[in-house]
């Protein structure tokens, strides 16, 4: 009999770890992102997604035991989708500013990169300071470039055109609908150098860096007070340590966008 009771008790215990493991398992993380910006998110032919910001969301799951599930969404509904509850965390080249810090919460920093405006060569437009009036600079809505070139390249003369993805300002660039462009230095690299026609145009100016507009670099973004905040950064930390990261990055980068 006793040895009955103690199988018993084996069988039980056994079935409550499987039960345990599997709860586990089956941690899912609802995750926004624009899939528009390459190299940092974007689709492949047959539809794939893909890019730096996909697979550092895909290592950070991993670690947390967890399963990503990827939820599509334009970059001004991305904070808006968290406040809601419809995504968990935002992993979409999110920077960490003090205007954004009043309504989400962030990890810490996974990359920092300078933001550039983009001209045509020979097109007019070869000093920042006095040689936007009247022209058609192109940036993505809800962005810290919106921001920027709203306070600062409006008032100089300049007309600021809004789209909702970054996609949209590069093929009006080229198509010479806009005069100029602000952007990140790399989005600027993949997604406009990269094309046909990409050539004609070059960075103009120094880099931005402004902590005010530009912040302290990409974070990944959570609801207030919401511990995965905590958690993902861990997991940042992990990947930093285990060489992941690094990994990653050089799948896509031939340089350092770490801001460490």
């Amino acid at each position: 009999m006793r040895f009955y009771r103690k199988l018993s008790v084996f069988a039980f215990m056994s079935v409550f770890v499987m039960a345990s493991n599997a709860h586990a398992a089956e941690r899912v993380l609802r995750i926004g992102i624009e899939a528009a910006y390459p190299p940092f998110a974007f689709k492949t032919p047959d539809n794939k997604l893909v890019g730096f910001d996909y697979d550092i969301g895909e290592a950070l799951c991993a670690k947390l035991n967890a399963t990503c599930k990827w939820i599509e969404i334009e970059f001004d509904g991305l904070i808006p989708s968290l406040k809601v509850k419809k995504i968990d965390a935002a992993i979409s080249s999110v920077s960490i500013t003090e205007e954004r810090l009043k309504s989400v919460d962030f990890t810490s920093s996974y990359y920092r990169l300078p933001a550039r405006v983009v001209a045509r060569k020979n097109g007019g437009i070869e000093n920042v300071t006095s040689d936007l009036a009247d022209k058609r600079i192109g940036v993505q809505r809800a962005t810290n470039f919106d921001r920027y070139a709203t306070e600062r390249f409006e008032p100089a003369g300049a007309k600021i055109i809004k789209y909702g993805s970054q996609n949209e300002v590069f093929l009006d660039l080229l198509s010479g609908r806009l005069d100029a462009a602000l952007a990140g230095s790399v989005a600027v690299e993949e997604g406009l150098f990269k094309v046909s026609g990409g050539s004609d145009y070059h960075f103009v100016g120094e880099p931005f860096t402004e902590e005010k507009y530009f912040g302290t670099g990409a974070g990944i973004a959570v609801r207030k007070n919401d511990p995965l905040a905590q958690e993902l950064s861990q997991a940042l930390a992990a990947i930093r340590a285990d060489g992941t990261y690094d990994s990653i990055r050089k799948k896509y980068f031939q340089y350092d966008i770490s801001g460490e």
